[in-house]
């Protein structure tokens, strides 16, 4: 069994990415692995932890409907989440990265956010990148 790995945050592109991914990991008959990651410092306060519970506790019922295997990694630990996308991707010898990517103005599309872009560059595997609807 091959195993899909995707980076969730809870914006539109994090929806767009678990959803792409869901369908992915069902079409290949792979297991899901769902990283969330997070640098960790002073913004990750009480209020901050709680939101996230109550944002992985929707993921959590969203695969759970799915029906499809996953695995849930929740990371506060003070690495980029480039980093850890991509050394879950390699420890799970995934087949696929699938990322979100947020709409940009036009000096914007000139540079991609570095983690998507180091994602991109540094992963092992393939590397299906979306958007959200909009």
């Amino acid at each position: 069994m091959g195993t899909v790995v995707v980076g969730y945050v809870p914006k539109p592109e994090g929806e767009a990415a678990l959803a792409t991914a869901i369908d992915e990991a069902k079409l290949r008959g792979s297991k899901l692995v769902v990283v969330n990651s997070h640098r960790g410092g002073n913004e990750f306060d009480a209020d901050a932890a709680t939101q996230s519970e109550r944002d992985m506790n929707a993921v959590k019922a969203k695969l759970d409907a799915a029906g499809v295997e996953y695995d849930l990694r929740q990371l506060v630990r003070g690495f980029e989440p480039a980093e850890d996308l991509i050394s879950i991707a390699e420890a799970n010898a995934a087949d696929l990265i699938v990322i979100g990517l947020r709409r940009r103005s036009p000096v914007g599309k000139l540079i991609l956010g570095s983690n998507a872009q180091r994602i991109l560059l540094d992963a092992h595997c393939p590397v299906l990148a979306v958007k959200a609807a909009g």
